[in-house]
């Protein structure tokens, strides 16, 4: 039995007062409303109605019973229109700036199934590490790492990043290291964020015990990418954020060395302006992505995002 169906038919009858009028509001045959009736009664081991040739009148149960009928009825109308209308409002055109290693890692490859999702919305990509100035480029929606560039702007953890020191297998099988300060410098390939030419350190702490280690191999990068395809090629060990070797890692391209140990982070965000945060359209892009990322690489959603100064 559809129950929610037959709350409809029986919350009807005792609108109408009767059978063979909710029967003609309905479109339905009398005896299916009649029938319907007394498989919902049946079902709940109740009498609803207490019927007599002239008039219907509810039982105390099925007072009740109608009084949460209605509620419940109401709610799932407010909820389909509710469904219908932002879907019918998803349209247009979406702006959309990231990080270009993230958004080469996360969004890029989430989008083909958002498009086909929503018919009605483009979405024009801008993908730069120079992030500025998003309510005056029109930016609808950003991914920001760590920080803002304007504090009137709402921020939404998307995803904790945490940084895994890894290589090719015959690689970490040959370094043989036990021990972070095992590690060879000149076999661990260097990042320098927004090309500076100082070597982001590699972290290590567990248990109250830290190490560090300053890579010191004759190939550094301003990419993670680029670091991910050295590492593939067996040029050296690498220290990036997990988002951008998880297929690598999965297909066993790469392996995690050191793993029990922790290196730190970064926390990505949704960013957009507070006078557009209820927009239908950013709603569905970030609950789509919040789906893509999943709940258990979510940061707190108490996690405060900083604002860039003096930029």
């Amino acid at each position: 039995m559809d129950r929610l169906w037959a709350m409809e038919v029986f919350t009807r009858v005792t609108e109408c007062g009767s059978f063979s009028r909710a029967a003609e509001s309905l479109n339905l045959a009398n005896a299916t409303v009649t029938s319907c009736v007394r498989n919902l009664e049946k079902h709940l081991g109740v009498t609803l109605l207490q019927r007599n040739t002239r008039h219907l009148r509810l039982t105390d149960a099925g007072g009740r019973f109608h009084a949460r009928c209605k509620v419940l009825l109401e709610g799932v109308l407010a909820a389909e229109q509710e469904a219908a209308q932002a879907h019918a409002e998803v349209r247009g055109t979406l702006n959309v700036e990231a990080p270009i290693a993230i958004g080469q890692a996360l969004l890029l490859p989430a989008l083909p199934s958002f498009l086909a999702e929503h018919p009605g919305l483009s979405v024009n990509v801008n993908l730069t590490n120079q992030p500025h100035a998003l309510i005056e480029r029109g930016i609808d929606i950003a991914i920001r790492m760590d920080v803002v560039e304007e504090a009137d702007l709402v921020a939404r953890p998307l995803y904790g990043a945490s940084y895994i020191v890894c290589g090719r297998p015959d690689v970490v099988d040959e370094l043989r290291a036990q021990h972070p300060s095992d590690l060879d410098p000149s076999r661990c390939l260097g990042l320098s964020p927004d090309g500076r030419p100082t070597l982001q350190p590699w972290l290590f702490a567990r248990a109250g015990e830290e190490s560090v280690v300053r890579p010191a191999g004759r190939l550094s990068f301003n990419s993670s990418d680029a670091l991910v395809n050295a590492a593939c090629q067996g040029l050296g060990l690498i220290c990036v954020l997990d988002l951008f070797v998880r297929s690598e890692l999965a297909s066993g391209r790469l392996v995690a060395i050191f793993d029990e140990w922790e290196h730190g982070g970064r926390v990505f965000h949704l960013v957009s302006a507070k006078s557009s945060f209820v927009s239908p359209k950013l709603k569905v892009f970030s609950d789509f992505l919040l789906d893509v990322v999943g709940p258990q690489s979510r940061p707190d959603h108490r996690e405060r995002i900083a604002v860039q100064r003096n930029r």
